[in-house]
């Protein structure tokens, strides 16, 4: 097993453990990702691997254990919020690329990205000003009036990650987001994730079966029975 380097995290988890009814998808996992570092998690379906992203991303609250998010304003404790501030801190400080998008059909590609935005207050015309800039970061300029059924589904993940990066989030979380594209336009998006996350010094989270993607990260962790079995530095 190779450790990281000794860098402040970003975002930190303690013995975090998870089960529904008898089956344990969490089993007691530390965790650790630096500004600017990206992580791959791996393992086989039932791993734990996206229990473990959501307990990192404040969609479910662990059984025990900790999450730890630096903010400028010092630590926050992810498990020790509740829905409400878990909800802002998704909102605020978390963005998300999952492998359908989930992405609006019936606003535009502007709009979606848009939305988090004015969601978190911002004037509509400021947001619009926003997104364009990061559709157009992201090679999509001249795509903004289109609506996602327009759109091919690696132009579609792109607007799914344009989305994510709207509010500035300090770590991106992204679950088998290359799960429904070929291996070109897998490459593309992978590009475009990594580009826009830790080339900005921000961070990273994976999920992912694709061994390709994987190595795009700076380390891969592998999770069996709820724990992590192997951990690799892999650039």
């Amino acid at each position: 097993m190779t450790s990281a380097p000794a860098t402040a995290p970003a975002l930190s988890a303690a013995a975090l453990t998870k089960s529904y009814g008898s089956s344990v998808a969490l089993a007691g996992v530390d965790f650790r990702i630096a500004p600017g570092e990206s992580v791959a998690i791996m393992g086989a379906s039932g791993s734990g691997k996206t229990t473990l992203l959501h307990c990192l991303a404040g969609i479910v609250a662990p059984d025990s254990g900790s999450v730890v998010l630096a903010t400028p304003h010092g630590p926050v404790e992810v498990t020790g919020l509740d829905e409400r501030g878990r909800s802002r801190l998704r909102r605020e400080a978390f963005g998300f690329v999952f492998q359908q998008g989930l992405l609006l059909p019936e606003l535009t590609a502007l709009e979606n990205v848009a939305l988090p935005l004015m969601l978190n207050g911002v004037d509509r015309r400021a947001a619009e000003q926003t997104a364009a800039m990061w559709l157009a970061a992201l090679g999509l300029a001249g795509f903004e009036a289109r609506r996602i059924g327009q759109l091919s589904g690696g132009q579609a993940q792109r607007v799914a990650i344009a989305r994510a990066q709207t509010t500035g989030a300090a770590v991106v979380f992204a679950d088998e987001p290359t799960g429904a594209l070929d291996s070109q336009t897998s490459a593309e998006v992978m590009d475009a994730l990594i580009r826009s996350t830790t080339d900005r010094g921000r961070s990273l989270v994976v999920v992912t079966h694709d061994e390709t993607v994987a190595s795009r990260c700076s380390r891969v962790l592998r999770l069996a029975d709820g724990r992590i079995v192997d951990e690799v530095v892999s650039r």
